[in-house]
């Protein structure tokens, strides 16, 4: 089993709060990580609510959870039981100690949503991304695997990299075919594979709704971004908004869209080696992709994570916001990158604290004043 960062941060939560939900999309590794946390409670109690047979034990919740009052509860894929949302608050208030509840949720939008009517201030919040680089081994070789393969434990730790691209194969096909209509979605599973792939082909660029539309068939703008809603909420993509910084420019307003996990891109691209990686025209789009989610995975809980570009061709890839305080990311797939000059243009109208350009490179060094050129492997901290 991977040593997973996110697990002291969920033992802490749990140490102050009488509730927790760990969200991430399936087979990330939430249920392994939360029996984990199980063994410090010898008595805590894991319900899978997708098995028929601990759907009926919640029958009735309120005397459910008031009977195991002084147990650890974990409830796995709670969003499919949201009844049960109702009955924890007042369970909660009853007795707010700490490390009661333990809920596991696929689908972040459906699940914030069903959880903020009844347990606000209640509950803490956190997400499980798939597999990072510090949690497979820092060096060059698990990397490059890491990128290709994706971070899904069974996708990265399959015995090669066909059976790895077969398991994402099925995954996909799960997700389309199973899982959204668990969610009650009734959209067919073949529209919204087409609409992935060409995320997948627009990965780490501009979204425009009504061109996609187009290549859809005429579907609407609006029915195109309630796609896109879809996949975020299920935590498939992510939707990297322009940065809002006031500095007089004229911003690009459309947010940029990136599939989360670089292993599922690479099989919706029928990219299955690294070597066909390497020369995929769109590897230095995924090779961003990938960066920018080791780095969010890494920021502080209260950060705020956005991208700039300007008409005049200011840009930075990403912007890492908390409080007043800008941290900037370019990442180049090349060992020796050269930002152009709307990186350094992108460097003065943020003021940014720092700014990093993110690269495969063996060694970390600078480039200007209060800007450093440095490997994924050694991602720097620079909010500690």
């Amino acid at each position: 089993m991977f040593k997973r960062k996110l697990l002291a941060a969920l033992r802490s939560r749990l140490a102050h709060q009488p509730a927790a939900v760990l969200l991430g999309p399936r087979q990330v590794g939430k249920t392994t990580l939360a029996r984990a946390l199980a063994a410090d409670f010898p008595d805590a109690l894991v319900l899978d609510l997708e098995r028929e047979s601990d759907r009926v034990r919640l029958a009735q919740p309120e005397a459910f959870f008031a009977r195991h009052r002084q147990r650890l509860v974990v409830l796995d894929e709670v969003q499919t039981m949201p009844e049960v949302f109702a009955a924890l608050r007042p369970e909660i208030d009853a007795e707010r100690r700490p490390g009661r509840f333990l809920l596991l949720g696929s689908a972040s939008g459906p699940l914030l949503r069903q959880s903020s009517e009844s347990l606000a201030g209640r509950v803490a919040y956190l997400e499980l991304a798939p597999l990072l680089i510090e949690e497979v081994g820092a060096t060059p070789a698990a990397a490059s695997a890491l990128w290709l393969r994706g971070g899904f434990p069974p996708s990265f730790t399959a015995v090669d990299d066909a059976a790895s691209a077969a398991w994402r194969g099925d995954l996909i096909q799960t997700f389309l075919a199973r899982d959204l209509p668990q969610l009650g979605v009734t959209i067919p599973a073949e529209t919204l594979r087409r609409f992935w792939r060409m995320c997948a082909h627009l990965h780490g660029q501009i979204f425009n709704a009504s061109q996609l539309g187009a290549a859809l068939g005429g579907v609407a703008h609006t029915t195109v971004g309630r796609y896109l809603d879809l996949f975020v909420d299920t935590l498939m993509l992510r939707k990297l908004e322009p940065c809002g910084a006031n500095v007089g420019k004229r911003l690009v307003k459309s947010p940029k869209v990136y599939l989360r996990d670089s292993g599922i891109l690479h099989a919706l691209l029928n990219i299955a080696t690294i070597d066909d990686l390497s020369a995929h025209p769109g590897a230095g789009y995924s090779w961003e992709g990938f960066v920018i989610e080791q780095i969010i995975a890494a920021a502080p809980p209260l950060a705020e994570f956005s991208f700039y570009r300007t008409a005049a061709g200011a840009e930075m890839d990403l912007v890492v916001t908390l409080g007043s305080r800008r941290i900037g990311y370019e990442i180049k797939l090349s060992n020796a990158p050269k930002p152009g000059k709307g990186f350094w243009h992108a460097c003065d109208d943020l003021a940014v604290e720092r700014a990093y350009v993110v690269a495969p490179v063996a060694e970390p060094y600078p480039l200007a004043d209060k800007v450093e050129v440095v490997s994924p492997l050694m991602l720097p901290t620079p909010w500690a």
